[in-house]
Formats: C-alpha cells, sequence, structure tokens
C-alpha cells in the first residue's frame, strides 16, 4: 500500500521533522484527492454521544495536529472527528530536542513535547481557513511557566477563546510532560477545577446561545481507588465526557529498548491494556453517568472494538494510525460495527 511505501520513507527522517513534513502536506493532498491512494475510506456509521451527532465513532487523538494545520487532511481520512491541541493561552517551544523516539518493535511512540504549540490565538486562525464543518474537538492545557496553583486562569483563558470554534472541549490535565500537571486531577484541584469550568461553561453557553460539553481527559496511571474518586468528582460535577487514557509513566513492554530510560510519556501497544482496563473501571463506577472516550494503543480493529466492549462509546487512535496510517480507521469503524451488531 503507498501508505506503506510512505511511511518508511519518512522513517528514515528524525520523528519531529517527518511529523511536521506529514502535517504541512495533508490539506495539499485531501484537496488533490490523493487521500484515498493512502487508504482513506469515509465510512459511515452514526452515534450520537454528548449530544453531538458523529459521522463514525473512531477519531483522530489529540497531540498529532497542535496548531491546527492539518484539519482538513485529517477530515479526508474517514475520521469520524478531529481533535487539535493541545493549545495554551500563549505560544510556547516545549521540551528541547530530542522529544519524541519511535520503537517500530513495539508499535510505541516515547515523547516529552511539552505542548509545544503556537497558542490559541493562533489556533483560532487556522481553524477560520478550515472549510471542515464536522466534529472538531480542541484540547486545551496551561502554559508551563503558569503555576500548577494558578492553572484554572489558563484553562479559562483558552475555553473562552475556544468556545465558540469548538464542537466540543477536552481539558487535558494528564500529560506527563508539564511538570506538576497531573496533580490536578486529585482531590480538592480536580474539584476547584471542574467547579470553575462547569461555571463558565454555563455563562459561555448563555452568552452564545449554545451548549459546547467539556470532556477531562486523564492518565492512565492511577489506581483503582484513584480512578473511583476522578469518576465520583466527574459525577458530582456533570462533566459531559471523560477522555481514557493519555499516555503512561509506565515502560512496561518496551523495557529492552534502547530509548526506555527516555523520559516522557509512552504511547502505542504497551499502553492498551492499561488504558482499557482504566474505561472498564471507569465505566463500573461512572455507571452510564457520562459517556467514555476511549483511546490508548489501538492499532487495529479489535483493539478498538475491544474499546468499546469494556464501555466506551468513542475511541481515538495516535500512535497506531502513525504506525498503520488511514486503513486503521475503517478497519476500528468496521470493527465497532460487528461488535454492535453481535451485540444487537
Amino acid at each position: 500500500m503507498l501508505y506503506q511505501l510512505a511511511r518508511s520513507l519518512l522513517f528514515k527522517l528524525d520523528p519531529e521533522t517527518s511529523h511536521d513534513l506529514t502535517l504541512n502536506s495533508m490539506n495539499l493532498m485531501a484537496t488533490m484527492g490523493l487521500t484515498k491512494f493512502m487508504g482513506a475510506k469515509q465510512v459511515s456509521a452514526p452515534v450520537e454521544v454528548m449530544g453531538i451527532k458523529f459521522p463514525n465513532p473512531v477519531g483522530l487523538a489529540a497531540g498529532l495536529d497542535k496548531n491546527g494545520v492539518a484539519i482538513d487532511g485529517m477530515a479526508g481520512l474517514g475520521f469520524g472527528f478531529v481533535e487539535v491541541g493541545t493549545v495554551t493561552p500563549r505560544p510556547q517551544p516545549g521540551n528541547p530536542k530530542p522529544r519524541m523516539f519511535r520503537i517500530p518493535e513495539h508499535q510505541a511512540i516515547i515523547n516529552r513535547m511539552g505542548f509545544n504549540n503556537l497558542g490559541v490565538d493562533t489556533l483560532l486562525k487556522n481553524i477560520e481557513k478550515s472549510r471542515f464543518d464536522g466534529v472538531l474537538g480542541i484540547n486545551i492545557g496551561k502554559n508551563f511557566d503558569t503555576p500548577v496553583e494558578n492553572a484554572i486562569d489558563d484553562y479559562l483563558i483558552c475555553m473562552r477563546k475556544v468556545y465558540d470554534k469548538a464542537t466540543y472541549i477536552t481539558v487535558n490535565i494528564s500529560s506527563p510532560n508539564t511538570p506538576g500537571l497531573r496533580t490536578l486531577q486529585f482531590g480538592d484541584s480536580l474539584n476547584e477545577l471542574l467547579d470553575a469550568l462547569k461555571t463558565e461553561q454555563a455563562r459561555l453557553a448563555s452568552l452564545h446561545g449554545k451548549y459546547v460539553p467539556v470532556a477531562v481527559k486523564i492518565a492512565p496511571d492511577m489506581s483503582e481507588e484513584e480512578f473511583a474518586m476522578v469518576a465520583a468528582s466527574l459525577k458530582s460535577y456533570e462533566i459531559d465526557a471523560v477522555i481514557a487514557t493519555n499516555t503512561t509513566m509506565s515502560r512496561e513492554g518496551v523495557e529492552n529498548s534502547p530509548f526506555a530510560q527516555e523520559a516522557g510519556g509512552l504511547s502505542g501497544v504497551p499502553v492498551r491494556n492499561s488504558s482499557t482496563k482504566a474505561i472498564r473501571i471507569l465505566a463500573r463506577e461512572l455507571d452510564g453517568k457520562l459517556p467514555i472516550i476511549g483511546v490508548g494503543g489501538i492499532t487495529n480493529g479489535f483493539d478498538a472494538a475491544e474499546k468499546i466492549e469494556a464501555g466506551a462509546s468513542l475511541v481515538q487512535v495516535y500512535s497506531g494510525f502513525i504506525y498503520r496510517g488511514p486503513q486503521l480507521i475503517g478497519e476500528s469503524v468496521k470493527a465497532i460495527q460487528e461488535l454492535q451488531k453481535r451485540q444487537a
């Protein structure tokens, strides 16, 4: 397949260089109708989640297109929804390079990008240029130099700015690459953040005349008791969805890789089981009160269907998409449809 040839060439380059090269060419490929030669297919499998109608349940996870430069190109690959970001109030360069490492033998990636992005205002300009009219998630975070105790301010700044352009907003409190960020997942810090977000969401809904759902993205590196506490807070503050999960700090499954000692979050196949376990726990604790978007280690249709079977309503792909290409999207939609037929 053409994608496999392209991937073999891109994998000869530094991971971040190939990433940027691919993003910059995506919109042109879509405009020229070339995405179909990469294995892209538009598969219809409508589903309604958070009050939003999704063309199909397989989306692009945040992180691949932080600045929204390739929205049209990504939409042309067959995704049911596209999530851009993580974006911060102010531009920031992220962590020093190199900061992304492929582990092909395990279909995995380690990254410590550090929310490198051009800032929320640039993202909004890129969205304005886009012709995409589908489901667009916007993932927001805090600047690295904003103290954790002031993190709420950054989230509210981003929320206000993106509200009118987002179909839904994701609050990223689980990246391992921004110091202190994951502490926002627990106790009073989490409750204060959720309270502020819901208050602001209500104000913005009145101001704009529309309700934009808010999802919270969490880490896989929690105990069962911690997942239960997070679930209780999400229910209490009536958050619209939870995204499970972000990358892991664990190196289980890649211990023998030369990159195993590199700092950063691990994604891809090694995080699949922990992500699915998190979904099962959340599904039990949430008891249908809010939907789960499953992400982590999806590299084939079985993995996608497994996330749905565990309790997710939608799934997202990132690392698996890097390794498999657009073929993964249609394969995942088909597997989910087959699961749902068996369950009917």
